[in-house]
């Protein structure tokens, strides 16, 4: 998910480069968080024998047709289990085994007793067609400010135009009251489901910088690792690194992930070379979003490229409904006409395909008859 048209992926090599095998370039970095790894993390050994006991997995960035964003998805008047089940029954039927999907701090602060009872109901049914899930917390990306109740409805042509940053910025200005509400959510999810094997892992924190916030973001994600270390979950927990414009985030990510997760939307030439360099960190992979047709990240591209890597392949976009996520990001459609070449996606919500020789690749790749 990006509000940047592309990943600056010169800063991606060098900054990685410099990575080296270990920690080698610490002062060249400006590394602020130290080498060795914090309180109940995971060692590189824990991490690859999880992995290797897991099967190869594929899925997507699952949200419901039916929601506009994450409040949508899980608020108790919108929570529209029938629409999930259907949809989740399209993905198990393309062999996925892993959806991510987003929380939100806005619908468990209002009621998390119905919050958790929606996030159960979820699981069961996800659960019921064979996938699991990571569940992502805090979001940096697209509208500042977000509230429950009715949300708005879609911008014709405009991709992701009611998608909302998780907490809201107008709350960020005041961490001193925000942080201990934020600290309470988090534990409270994690410590619900602290060995619930139908997740598969924690993504504590989508694409912190992003829409202009850079290093500003480094306090909450410090502290959502913290607090997620002081609960101590089975599943490993992890934050994709995306964008190397503010490399104290990155290198914080990367140095105390438990499993290495990044975006990115470039071509499969680009896209080995920084698999290449993240290799170099010792960690099991998942490329947590990738598929943008235009700039050349397709499923025929990328996804075996991932899979001969030994990578969870996550792309953005299921089926096309609320989140507009046909349409590219700078590049909107007033009329709200279906783009020749769709940017994210895979089916209409009819289940009619975008490309269906799409569908047999990746039923090919997943192993369906």
């Amino acid at each position: 998910m990006k509000t940047r048209k592309t990943v600056a992926i010169t800063f991606i090599f060098i900054a990685l480069f410099l990575f080296g095998n270990q920690c080698i370039a610490q002062k060249k970095l400006n590394i602020v968080s130290p080498c060795t790894l914090s309180t109940n993390s995971w060692s590189k050994e824990k991490a690859n024998a999880w992995y290797t006991a897991q099967p190869w997995i594929s899925g997507c960035n699952f949200q419901p047709s039916t929601a506009i964003n994450s409040i949508e998805m899980w608020q108790s008047e919108s929570f529209d289990l029938a629409t999930i089940n259907k949809e989740l029954g399209w993905a198990e039927e393309l062999g996925f085994k892993v959806v991510r999907v987003f929380l939100n701090s806005v619908v468990w602060k209002d009621n998390p007793t119905v919050f958790k009872r929606n996030i159960n109901q979820y699981l069961t049914v996800a659960t019921n067609h064979g996938i699991r899930t990571i569940f992502v917390f805090f979001d940096d990306c697209f509208n500042k400010e977000s509230n429950i109740g009715k949300q708005p409805d879609p911008i014709p042509g405009i991709i992701l135009s009611g998608w909302i940053q998780d907490p809201s910025c107008s709350l960020r200005n005041d961490t001193t009251k925000l942080f201990p509400i934020l600290k309470l959510y988090v534990k409270d999810i994690l410590k619900t489901y602290i060995n619930d094997t139908r997740i598969y892992m924690w993504d504590l924190y989508n694409e912190p910088g992003n829409s202009s916030h850079g290093i500003s973001s480094l306090p909450l994600l410090k502290n959502v690792y913290k607090w997620a270390r002081e609960v101590n979950p089975s599943q490993p927990i992890s934050a994709g690194i995306w964008y190397f414009d503010c490399v104290e985030l990155n290198n914080f990510q990367l140095e105390n992930s438990d499993i290495i997760t990044y975006h990115t939307y470039t071509n499969e030439v680009e896209h080995q070379k920084l698999i290449n360099k993240l290799k170099l960190l010792g960690r099991p992979m998942i490329c947590t979003e990738y598929m943008a047709r235009p700039l050349n990240s397709h499923f025929d591209n990328i996804m075996p490229l991932l899979k001969s890597n030994n990578i969870g392949a996550i792309n953005w976009g299921f089926v096309y409904g609320k989140t507009n996520a046909i349409f590219a990001w700078s590049e909107p459609i007033a009329s709200g006409k279906e783009p020749l070449v769709w940017f994210h996606d895979i089916y209409r919500n009819d289940k009619t395909a975008f490309d269906v020789k799409e569908i047999e690749l990746i039923k090919n790749l997943n192993g369906v008859k």
